[in-house]
């Protein structure tokens, strides 16, 4: 009688498909990196600018608004929205970089 299951071969050839490569470590530290990046700077234009900074950014104005208030209510929207656009650029060419593009 053999000791080995059904499905047990199948299985170790399935956890051999899930093995992660060096190459997919690399991209994910990568990704990873950039979305702290991404995220700090998110955090410095909303948070930052919008509450810590406010009193100095409300000498300046835009559109006749505080720039502090327009960082609050509409700039950190904006940077939000830019920031997914870069990452979204940023992210193809690092696909591209490591081969896992689609």
């Amino acid at each position: 009688m053999s000791t080995d299951q059904p499905g047990e071969q199948e299985t170790e050839e399935l956890h051999e498909d899930y093995v992660t490569t060096d190459n997919e470590k690399a991209y994910w530290s990568e990704n990873v990196r950039l979305l702290w990046t991404l995220m700090a700077i998110w955090f410095a234009v909303s948070f930052g600018a919008g509450i810590l900074f406010r009193s100095f950014l409300d000498q300046f104005s835009i559109g006749g608004y505080p720039l502090g208030f327009w960082f609050a209510q509409q700039g950190s929207i904006y940077a939000f929205i830019i920031l997914i656009f870069f990452y979204m650029f940023r992210m193809k060419q690092l696909e591209r970089k490591y081969d896992l593009d689609d």
